[in-house]
């Protein structure tokens, strides 16, 4: 590791140290270390399903509330397909070493994330400190929608096959009309995704901030890129709220204006902070 890379580290290990509360933004990268696909750019999306590239499908495509219309069973296969996937996958051990550090402050911590996947619960964190500002694929609603009805869906099982990537046997249904039923997701495109579960935790996240008025504030941002930029722009806007210092981890698109730039993934550069603590 270069000196550069070294004083980079040691300022994000001063900052998180010296700080009286924690707000964690994550993106996509934050799961990548945890073995979950990378799906920057089509050729990491076909590679994770090859029967989309045949198809001459991206990402951008599938990720659409449309082919819950047009084709049920190819939306429901690559969301099951993804909703299995995050229930077989544990989170890294860059989680707890995350949780630690926010549970360590008086303050206390705040995740923010565009992630969909449910780890940051499933490693410990508090569902009341999280914003999953797309959403979350445990949650369900009706794709068309018919109510402003959401539910779990622990109890859903979906079979895909894996040849086709498209769903087999019964879909899941809305309870209220007999329509498809959706994630409560956050797709492109999107007119229909119902944004209640999301915006009431922002409300717990708003009154949080609010208590910070006299706190140094460390904001960690790790691997959220620069296609989506929500998470970006977001932990920009709060580490310029408070004054406080934001660590931008991510092995590609670390840089950043008045950002700790550590160009590393999520469980190497958490791992190294940690050593320093």
């Amino acid at each position: 590791m270069n000196e550069f890379a070294m004083n980079e580290i040691e300022e994000a290990a001063k900052a998180i140290a010296e700080c009286d509360a924690l707000v964690i933004g994550a993106g996509a990268g934050m799961g990548v270390d945890s073995g979950l696909p990378d799906f920057r750019g089509n050729e990491g999306f076909w590679k994770a399903y090859p029967p989309m590239e045949r198809a001459g499908l991206s990402f951008y495509d599938l990720a659409n509330p449309k082919w819950f219309d047009a084709d049920p069973n190819r939306a429901w296969g690559f969301y099951g397909h993804r909703r299995n996937l995050y229930r077989e996958t544990h989170p890294h051990e860059g989680f707890q070493t995350l949780l630690d550090w926010g549970r360590a402050k008086s303050g206390g911590y705040f995740v923010y994330a565009s992630n969909v996947d449910g780890h940051f619960q499933a490693a410990g964190f508090d569902p009341d400190c999280i914003v999953e500002c797309h959403g979350a694929i445990n949650l369900m609603q009706c794709a068309e929608p018919c109510s402003r009805k959401i539910w779990q869906a622990e109890q859903v099982e979906i079979d895909v096959d894996l040849e086709s990537f498209r769903a087999c046997g019964e879909l899941p249904r809305c309870g209220e009309c007999g329509s498809i039923a959706r994630p409560n997701i956050l797709m492109f495109s999107d007119s229909r995704w119902i944004e209640d579960a999301t915006g009431y935790q922002y409300d717990r996240y708003s009154e949080w901030l609010q208590r910070l008025k006299d706190f140094r504030v460390t904001v960690i941002e790790i691997g959220a890129g620069t296609a989506v930029p929500t998470v970006r722009h977001h932990c920009e806007r709060i580490s310029s709220r408070f004054g406080g210092t934001l660590i931008r981890i991510n092995p590609r698109e670390s840089e950043g204006a008045n950002a700790v730039s550590v160009a590393l993934g999520a469980a190497e550069a958490l791992d190294v902070i940690a050593a320093l603590l």
